[in-house]
């Protein structure tokens, strides 16, 4: 369950009455931190589709959506992608194509 220092970290980047979304359950004492500071906590489940993912592209083209990516990578670096990903950064590598 999301807690600890990635909960933290997530947090801290969060605007007071903005929302945490987390693929697994929260913490209580992660719902508390949030809940101090007006942030609402959201799990989000599901199975991704081909009409969900083109809608996502669809948001982030419209600058409604932009996620956090750590390091772009083209696609040849997959490796080093990957091997970056054991430094744990914020925010995922990307792979350009």
């Amino acid at each position: 369950m999301p807690g600890g220092d990635h909960a933290d970290q997530s947090l801290a980047v969060l605007r007071d009455g903005g929302v945490l979304v987390s693929l697994l359950n929260v913490h209580d004492a992660t719902r508390a931190k949030a809940g101090a500071h007006g942030i609402r906590v959201e799990r989000m489940s599901g199975v991704p589709d081909r009409d969900g993912l083109v809608e996502l592209a669809r948001l982030v083209d419209a600058s409604k959506l932009s996620p956090h990516s750590a390091k772009t990578f083209p696609l040849e670096q997959a490796g080093a992608a990957h091997a970056f990903l054991a430094t744990r950064p914020i925010g995922k590598p990307v792979l350009t194509v």
